[in-house]
């Protein structure tokens, strides 16, 4: 027989009602910075063939952008673009004095190398934070451009004023997106971070006993519903980077999206949890328009 749940109540992380709030006071910084004779923050984005979910993607974020007071540029190209094409158009948008921020969005056809894309992109406009000296500069805990997802998690962390100083967080994933990431960000000597953290992976022995150690977890996996109620304590804060489309003959859709999190038993244990869809996901355009305009502002690269 298994063991009841604990029923302690759990507060929801409202991932919308954060990266509106966050978005509102960009929206005001915008209005600001342009008062002090600040230029309007640009934001550039690419896209390379016709993916739906990058479609969604790209053309929420241009709304976004009209929404708070940014200038966007789109560009298309066919999926069958080669490499030199698209980075010679990197190039150019590099030396676009009045474009702050570029992001490519991902995936990419198979014949284009992401590594070779994302490193062109000038650090100073790499506001998705995949530049390999922005990853260097957050590593060493210096002023960069932080990717989405991460910056995100901390944004979220921060909105509901969740205490991390001494606290034990689990990561499990080890992604150069996410899990790698975050970890270091936790541990470092933040607001958001002072924590020892741990990192898991596929090849951890007894996940279970760490994740139960967990005052925070943090869960990138892509593996819907691996962590269950039994692996988690009471009171931990949980935080599901997962989102995955599961078949569900329920749905008029066909299927459900899901996050790595067994929401129904691990949400009674937990004292903060984000839903999927929900919390993490509405984050990262948030994450994005701040880092565009720092971008715009100098802050982290002066000029």
């Amino acid at each position: 027989m298994s063991t009841p749940l604990s029923t302690t109540s759990y507060t929801l992380i409202d991932g919308k009602k954060a990266s509106e709030a966050i978005k509102e006071k960009v929206a005001a910084d915008v209005v600001a910075f342009k008062a002090q004779g600040g230029k309007t923050p640009h934001l550039a984005a690419i896209i390379v063939g016709s993916d739906g979910a990058s479609e969604t993607y790209v053309g929420n974020k241009v709304r976004t952008c009209e929404a708070i007071g940014f200038k966007s540029t789109l560009v298309r190209f066919p999926s069958e673009i080669s490499e030199a094409e698209l980075l010679q158009k990197v190039e150019d948008i590099n030396n676009d004095p009045d474009i702050d921020g570029l992001i490519v969005q991902l995936p990419l056809p198979a014949h284009i190398s992401v590594e070779k894309v994302t490193s062109k992109i000038k650090p100073e406009k790499d506001v998705d934070g995949f530049h390999p000296v922005n990853i260097g500069r957050m590593n060493k805990g210096l002023p960069a451009f932080i990717s989405a997802t991460p910056y995100g998690i901390l944004l979220l962390l921060d909105f509901y004023n969740i205490p991390t100083k001494g606290k034990h967080c689990v990561v499990v994933g080890r992604s150069h997106i996410v899990g790698s990431p975050i970890s270091i960000l936790m541990a470092q000597d933040t607001k958001v971070g002072n924590c020892t953290v741990t990192i898991c992976h596929r090849h951890t022995a007894d996940l279970p006993a760490i994740t139960k150690q967990a005052d925070i977890l943090i869960v990138a996996t892509g593996r819907p519903g691996m962590i269950t109620g039994d692996m988690v304590k009471d009171g931990v804060v949980v935080i599901d980077v997962g989102i995955t489309r599961v078949a569900d003959a329920t749905k008029k859709s066909g299927f459900a999206i899901k996050g790595d999190v067994d929401f129904d038993s691990v949400a009674p244990k937990s004292s903060y949890i984000t839903p999927v869809p929900g919390g993490v996901g509405l984050m990262t355009i948030a994450s994005l328009m701040k880092n565009t305009l720092s971008s715009a502002k100098k802050e982290i690269f002066s000029s």
